[in-house]
């Protein structure tokens, strides 16, 4: 079977409140918002850059959310901040229907 290129999902635009932690580094905690989000991870801007297959815990008492990712791409915005994609390792996320039902109708 060929491997389909792209994402296997498709990204809802969804800006929900969450916490990255190291996992090599406890006190290496950011706060920030997530920019797109699916079941399956999540896009991120923050004032730090990752490194590529980087391991750390993604936290959001909004999303009920605690769960480990890995860093699948860190990419330099203008204004010195990154753009980090989030590949959750455990679970699929299934994001709260009432923050889904907002971002359909923006």
């Amino acid at each position: 079977m060929p491997i389909r290129p792209g994402r296997l999902e498709k990204r809802i635009p969804l800006a929900i409140p969450v916490q990255i932690s190291s996992l090599q580094e406890s006190t290496a905690i950011e706060r920030t918002t997530t920019e797109n989000v699916c079941s399956l991870g999540i896009r991120v801007l923050t004032q730090w850059a990752r490194e590529l297959n980087e391991r750390v815990i993604i936290s959001s008492p909004v999303a009920g959310l605690q769960t480990p990712a890995r860093v699948v791409y860190c990419q330099r915005l203008p204004g010195g901040r990154f753009g980090i994609g989030l590949q959750f390792l455990q679970t699929l996320v299934n994001w709260p229907k009432n923050a889904l039902t907002e971002a359909a109708n923006k």
